[in-house]
């Protein structure tokens, strides 16, 4: 991995560390090649509260998009506080659902023979064996968790961990062995999921004892309502932009919390053989309030209470469908709120989809980053496939927002390539970087990369690419060329933050080469351009020092 100059030591551009590496990651076969399976709206089952009014809306609004038929649209009667007893959802919602779902023919139980483990007789169960739908999509209103019972009694078997003998869970996680419910599931701790990490997307099916669950949720009803608007619109055009990972810079000797490390930097790994360009910061601070974080497709992070850092600013540049998760332990203890925890605040600042946790899940209970984004960008899952394959418990803690059906990576990125090329689409900017990424992580030399890149395409009008070539021309060692392009991409329109970075890279390589007036100059227009610049301290004592250094070279010269 190569320094990133923006601050020394602390991000890093992620470079692919080779196929068969990310291949051992991900456990796929067939990296970057989605696959066949294709979802609609009639396999959904939308579920709204009848005591909210806005929540009726929501699922009218998604059923719609999603062409559910509206006999698959079902309310209920629920209490409209977040939280809900367990004894109300039982009699509420999960029974009233399972037996609708019967009624309707959506579901069919049936007597199933299980095979007995470690010397267990045989059983039989009673469970779904005919079903139409694999999602639920629970709308706004709908309660989010499920409070600890303490009069529910169960035979707890010997050695489960005392913190692990709850039986509060996130609605949805309770709500995904829906399939299993007229057969006897212990209400402690987490339910092993058996499709953990699963490769194929047909197995997650409630006929396999598994219901595909997520909500459209959010700080407001508006916010919820928009979820399947943007989710389409990225599936018609694709997910594009940048992809940003927070790790803590854990030690090997850091057993409890390492895991969450591993997480991240094999997230990174993964978008960069993907294509995307890649940041990872392995500091143990989130990223700084003042990083310049441009057009966010993905995000994932740990470990901070609450949204901070870019995410706690009036502006978050979010492309349009971005996934964006923070690992933490009450990420998703309110949806109601833009500012606490991470579920909602991501929401609110643009983000299409995320996950969280209601409640303490423990690190090992919440979703695992790279079975998630292998399964949704190099496979091909759905949104809501990936994200249940990347759970390694059930009738938990997680909470899965956004539209399940979500499906932006149905396209190989040398197919939307060629046709954004064709129809001359602004965002072949972003399809020519991935296929320039592409390219490297094929071994392809980093001045034919450049060659193949401008050959794709004109870069006169593109700041993204402008950009990357300065970027490739730094990093062969051609500075003169780097500053060259640099400075043609700010003429081009980059975005806020994007305009940033490229003054503190271009700043960085100014003063590198000796040019101390220029880099002075620059900085001085970084501070006019962004007159609210967090960094703007920083860069005012980095400009005095080099002020220093041109009088001190001035003096010399006399």
């Amino acid at each position: 991995m190569t320094a990133n100059t923006i601050e020394p030591g602390r991000r890093h551009a992620v470079e692919s560390t080779g196929m068969k590496r990310i291949l051992q990651l991900t456990l796929l076969v067939g990296l970057l090649a989605p696959g066949l399976l294709r979802a609609g709206g009639d396999e959904v089952v939308v579920v709204y509260n009848q005591n909210v009014p806005e929540s009726r809306v929501v699922a009218e609004h998604y059923a719609q998009m999603r062409q559910v038929p509206k006999s698959q649209v079902f309310g209920f009667a629920l209490t409209t506080d977040e939280t809900m007893t367990r004894q109300d959802f039982r009699k509420d919602l999960q029974w009233p659902l399972a037996e609708k779902l019967e009624a309707k023919k959506i579901w069919r139980f049936g007597r199933v023979k299980v095979p007995g483990t470690n010397g267990a007789p045989d059983r039989t169960e009673a469970r779904v064996v005919r079903s139409k739908i694999r999602y639920l999509v629970l709308c706004y209103g709908v309660p989010l968790k499920i409070q600890a019972d303490a009069n529910l009694q169960e035979n707890i078997p010997p050695g489960v961990p005392t913190e692990l003998q709850r039986n509060d869970a996130a609605v949805d996680s309770e709500l995904t062995w829906l399939p299993l419910i007229k057969t006897t599931v212990p209400l402690y701790g987490p339910l092993n999921n058996p499709f953990y990490g699963v490769t194929n997307a047909t197995l997650l099916n409630p006929t396999n004892g598994i219901l595909l669950v997520a909500r459209l949720d959010g700080p407001t009803a508006e916010i919820a309502n928009h979820l399947v608007d943007k989710a389409v619109a990225a599936e018609t055009n694709g997910l594009w932009g940048r992809a940003y990972f927070d790790a803590r810079g854990l030690s090997e000797t850091n057993t409890s919390y390492i895991l969450g490390d591993q997480w991240m930097k094999a997230g990174a790994e993964l978008c960069s053989a993907y294509g995307f360009e890649t940041i990872l910061d392995d500091r143990p601070e989130t990223f700084p309030a003042d990083f310049p974080m441009s057009q966010i497709a993905i995000y994932a992070g740990w470990y901070a209470g609450d949204a901070d850092g870019p995410f706690a600013q009036p502006t978050v540049e979010f492309m349009p469908g971005a996934f964006a998760y923070h690992l933490y332990s009450y990420s998703a203890a309110s949806l109601r709120t833009a500012t606490q925890h991470w579920c909602g605040p991501l929401l609110a600042k643009g983000a299409t989809v995320t996950m969280g946790c209601v409640n303490e899940p423990y690190l090992a209970g919440t979703p695992n980053v790279p079975i998630f984004l292998s399964r949704w960008i190099g496979a091909g899952f759905t949104f809501g496939e990936a994200a249940w394959a990347a759970q390694s418990s059930l009738s938990w803690q997680t909470t899965v927002v956004g539209d399940p059906l979500y499906r932006p990576f149905n396209k190989r990125p040398a197919v939307w390539n060629e046709e954004f090329m064709r129809t001359h689409n602004p965002l072949a900017e972003w399809s020519l970087l991935r296929m320039a990424n592409l390219a490297r992580n094929r071994g392809m030399p980093l001045a034919a990369v450049a060659q193949n890149l401008e050959s794709m395409g004109r870069t006169a009008h593109s700041a993204g690419r402008t950009e990357k070539f300065a970027d490739l021309c730094k990093e062969q060692g051609k500075p003169a060329s780097a500053i060259d392009y640099y400075q043609r991409a700010l003429t081009l329109n980059p975005s806020p933050e994007q305009r940033i970075r490229i003054r503190l890279e271009l700043g960085g390589l100014l003063a590198d080469q000796g040019d101390y007036a220029g880099a002075i100059a620059n900085d001085k227009k970084l501070l006019q351009e962004d007159t609210g610049y967090l960094g703007r301290v920083n860069v005012g004592d980095a400009r005095r020092k080099l002020e220093s250094e041109l009088a001190a070279t001035n003096t010399l010269a006399k």
